[in-house]
């Protein structure tokens, strides 16, 4: 009982680490180390529950999970390599052994104190040393990231702020066919972020179904080991990106920050939000992040015939600025439609990949025939005739 109440006060005297104590599963083991008599059994069983909950038996692995990516103040410190005051040091290496020897809470101690002799739900301890762990991360910050950087790889932003996506698009390289010299100029450019050197924002422009948008997010997923991390911006959320990037420039990780299916109208506010950006404002660039959009326009802005009549004393100029948007990128992949020969050996190496085992003179006369029936060849064609044949082969 002694230990449990050291425990408890221990918990309670978390300042680096407070966080910790919102998580249900800590909130839970307070209970839990404070309960007494009767209240024993149900705080035992109401901790059991939270840690089951998380997909986990392991008490010590949750906490050393919980303190890894524990957004604190000594964590921000040390990924803006600022100066650590000593104080700050020895909190956080003392505050690392409350947190592992709540991780070595065994359930016989636990149980040492109570009257009920019936089950109860067992968790297990491990041996960890959670001090070297955990200044070994640090080590690797720049890989790894903390706070919710360390635990997701994609982001989104709401109502002003970055949310995570707990289960972003898991679409790989190797599940991409064809396009092999425009991959790799997007995954060039994208190890000159990850490794420090310039890298370019790039615009993937080309015909719908062609991959762009799954080459953005295939090579995100790539490189998210080596602290790349991928946010999706909607073109009505321009305007946040320098916030955003006040807030990114000092974070040890790299980003992309990626905008699909891009286009303008002529008088869409914006434009300049975009133009701005891509132009290197101030506060608008940082070396740790780069734009890749997406677009089917190759000038990005919708013109019509009108356009080119208006009232603009200077309306060479004005078509210019229009239609040079494009241009400000600092590199441009294109993505053509397939002609047949490739359209069929991405067919084949999808069937492939999924284990299909029709004749090959037969795959290719039901492929082409699909894709006429799609309106033509491209990478999303060859996608969904596969798709469409493994459901068959499912239901057969």
């Amino acid at each position: 009982m002694n230990r449990c109440k050291e425990l408890y006060e221990g918990l309670n005297a978390l300042a680096v680490f407070r966080g910790l104590l919102r998580d249900p599963v800590v909130a839970a083991l307070r209970e839990l180390l404070e309960a007494e008599g009767e209240r024993k059994a149900a705080a035992y069983g109401a901790f059991a529950g939270e840690l089951y909950a998380r997909g986990t038996v392991s008490l010590t692995g949750y906490l050393l999970t919980l303190a890894l990516e524990d957004e604190n103040v000594y964590m921000l410190a040390r990924a803006e390599e600022g100066a650590i005051d000593p104080l700050l040091e020895e909190a956080v290496r003392e505050e690392l052994k409350v947190i592992e020897a709540a991780g070595k809470l065994d359930c016989e101690t636990v149980r040492a104190g109570m009257n009920y002799t019936g089950f109860l739900p067992r968790w297990k301890t491990e041996e960890t040393d959670f001090t070297a762990v955990y200044f070994d991360r640090l080590t690797r910050i720049h890989e790894y990231g903390y706070g919710a950087f360390a635990k997701y790889t994609t982001f989104m932003i709401e109502n002003g702020a970055l949310v995570p996506v707990g289960h972003p698009d898991a679409i790989s390289l190797s599940e991409l066919g064809g396009y092999q010299r425009e991959r790799q100029l997007v995954i060039d450019n994208t190890l000159a972020l990850i490794e420090g050197r310039p890298a370019a924002n790039t615009l993937l422009y080309g015909d719908a179904g062609t991959g762009k948008s799954s080459t953005v997010k295939a090579v995100a997923n790539a490189y998210a080991s080596r602290g790349l991390r991928l946010i999706e911006i909607k073109k009505n959320q321009l305007h946040e990106i320098p916030h955003l990037v006040d807030q990114l420039s000092k974070n040890p990780l790299k980003f992309i920050l990626f905008i699909d299916d891009l286009s303008f109208s002529k008088d869409d506010d914006n434009f300049a939000a975009l133009k701005a950006i891509l132009e290197g404002s101030v506060s608008a660039r940082a070396a740790n992040l780069a734009v890749y959009a997406t677009s089917n326009r190759r000038h990005l802005v919708k013109e019509d015939f009108s356009d080119r009549q208006g009232t603009d004393l200077h309306i060479s100029d004005t078509i210019q600025e229009l239609t040079s948007l494009s241009d400000r990128f600092g590199l441009t992949i294109t993505f053509q439609k397939p002609g047949k020969q490739v359209y069929l050996e991405i067919v084949h190496d999808l069937a492939l990949q999924n284990g299909l085992t029709i004749p090959a003179e037969e795959l290719d006369k039901l492929a082409e025939a699909f894709a006429i029936g799609r309106g033509g060849r491209s990478p999303r064609a060859a996608k969904q005739f596969i798709d469409s044949l493994c459901a068959k082969e499912t239901m057969e």
